[in-house]
């Protein structure tokens, strides 16, 4: 048994295997942030990447971020106990009038992942909901989906209000109709087409 095991069963969806390959790797008295990082997160940034060059499609990616949080939950009692903090917060959530969720999902499961909070407050969130979530939980980060076209106006209303309450927060977007340019236009900090990127982009904003 190793690392190499577990990370292999992440890439290869193996959600009957990682959680004990995970606890007899503690029982060999592994490293708690070893066997996260180099163990779980290390094959879901790969699996991510071959979902950006279309090697990938969201069936496998749903089932390797399911297979990475079995491993994860073994660990997060341990994880607690030695005070390791997430890398930061990220406050996510559909916005008003939308209730589409999937891709949303696959973005949360990604970021948790990678070793961030994450608070998600589902569909159809009014921008007050992203606010006091935003203060409540102190988060770095606000992250706004949507997938269809009549509910980016309230995308653009959330970035807006965001900003204008001041809030020390950075505000990324995604979502099937959303691009690029819409990102820059409204004001947000920073835009991503799909879940792995979005990881990048948010380690990016915390870093800078």
């Amino acid at each position: 048994m190793s690392i190499k095991d577990i990370y292999n069963a992440v890439i290869e969806f193996n959600k009957n295997k990682v959680a004990e390959l995970v606890k007899d790797e503690i029982g060999r008295g592994t490293d708690i942030s070893t066997i996260l990082n180099e163990g779980l997160i290390a094959p879901l940034d790969v699996v991510g990447k071959k979902f950006s060059d279309g090697e990938l499609f969201i069936p496998e990616m749903l089932q390797s971020a399911q297979t990475m949080k079995e491993g994860l939950e073994v660990l997060r009692p341990l994880l607690a106990a030695t005070e390791s903090k997430p890398k930061g917060t990220i406050v996510i959530g559909t916005v008003k009038g939308d209730q589409h969720n999937i891709g949303k999902n696959l973005v949360v499961m990604m970021l948790e992942g990678a070793g961030f909070r994450v608070v998600d407050l589902g569909v159809d969130v009014e921008t007050d909901r992203f606010i006091s979530a935003a203060l409540e939980n102190k988060a770095e980060i606000v992250a706004l989906s949507a997938l269809l076209t009549t509910t980016m106006p309230a995308m653009e209303s959330s970035v807006a209000a965001i900003k204008e309450k001041g809030l020390a927060v950075k505000t990324i977007v995604g979502g099937a109709p959303v691009t690029e340019e819409f990102a820059q236009k409204i004001g947000a900090d920073g835009y991503s087409e799909d879940a792995q990127g979005a990881v990048e982009l948010a380690r990016k904003l915390l870093v800078a």
